[in-house]
């Protein structure tokens, strides 16, 4: 793993570290329809708008949630190439255990 893919990564697991962010990622990645809006989100929670749209912003600029407006609603939904990529350093060290390597 390169510095700038650890930090790529640190960032993603950062966002996800929180476990209000946590909780949003899998309301917006298990919704059938595929997206929820922020009402719907803000629901979900006994928290303000503001702190909604705080915790929304960090997984947005993590890459985890992409946005998309829609009249006067935000609508969230999971990139999942990037959740695809944030799996992708955690089975490479599961694959590497045991095995020779520079430490």
């Amino acid at each position: 793993m390169t510095s700038d893919q650890a930090e790529e990564w640190a960032a993603m697991f950062k966002a996800l570290a929180d476990p209000v962010r946590l909780r949003i990622a899998s309301i917006v990645a298990c919704c059938p329809a595929g997206e929820v809006c922020m009402g719907e989100i803000a629901a979900e929670f006994d928290l303000t708008g503001p702190t909604i749209s705080h915790h929304l912003r960090k997984l947005r600029e993590a890459g985890i949630l992409a946005s998309e407006r829609r009249a006067n609603e935000v609508y969230y939904f999971v990139r999942p190439e990037r959740i695809d990529h944030l799996m992708g350093p955690l089975a490479g060290m599961r694959s590497a255990v045991g095995t020779a390597s520079r430490c």
